[in-house]
């Protein structure tokens, strides 16, 4: 005998099927709430990193902001040569190295870099021709490169670990809205089964009793009068 589930499923109605489906339930059980407490503590981490995002944020912006002032200061009073050639005297390049570390379990990228700001004589460029006001636009962009970068690895970690949520949650849902109830249905068809043939073999078993007692008792008027 076969069964059939709304999904068009076979089941076979045994005591060591329904053993099997109950096992699987209960480690579908256990799977969700072990994807749950990870998703939880996920959220958290998410909260803290977006907290961080959003503050460094703020304070980029505000640097930004000063960055700008400080260039339009330097530009209106030492003229736009002379701060475009102490830029150009200042360039450099930016050594980056991106690593991967494991933030609950999640594995996401973290850039690595030396402090972009400089000292005075580590620009490059002349300070007898230069002024105190474009020192400042350099040591303001260069605090700001750096909280960029700080910034981007935060950001980066964002992402990671709200993908890593989407994927949890997409777990859960699907365990706890279509495994679990798929195996509930399937264990209440091979109960019913189950019980359903106890008792027909209930039924039958009285029967063959029945059958049994007329047989004996029509049988026994013909032994007592055996000589």
């Amino acid at each position: 005998m076969t069964l059939s589930t709304a999904a068009g499923d076979p089941i076979t109605p045994t005591r060591m099927e329904l053993l099997a489906r109950r096992s699987q339930l209960e480690l579908a059980a256990q799977g969700r709430d072990l994807l749950k407490e990870k998703r939880n503590a996920l959220l958290k981490e998410l909260r803290k990193v977006a907290d961080l995002v959003m503050t460094s944020s703020e304070v980029l912006e505000r640097a930004a902001a000063e960055s700008a002032r400080l260039l339009a200061q330097a530009e209106a009073l030492d003229g736009p040569e002379a701060v475009r050639s102490a830029a150009l005297a200042a360039a450099a390049d930016l050594s980056l190295q991106v690593r991967t570390v494991t933030v609950m379990g999640v594995t996401v990228p973290e850039i690595e870099h030396q402090p972009v700001t400089r000292s005075l004589t580590a620009r490059g460029y002349s300070l007898d021709s230069t002024s105190a006001r474009i020192d400042a636009v350099a040591e303001s962009f260069e605090r700001q490169l750096d909280l960029l970068l700080e910034l981007a690895t935060s950001e980066l970690r964002l992402r990671r670990l709200a993908v890593e949520v989407g994927k949890t949650t997409r777990r859960v849902n699907a365990l706890e809205h279509v495994l679990i109830p798929r195996l509930r249905r399937q264990i209440a068809l091979i109960e019913m089964a189950l019980e359903e043939r106890e008792r027909e073999d209930h039924v039958r078993l009285k029967r063959v009793k029945a059958r049994l007692a007329r047989r004996n008792s029509s049988q026994a008027p013909e032994a007592e009068t055996r000589p």
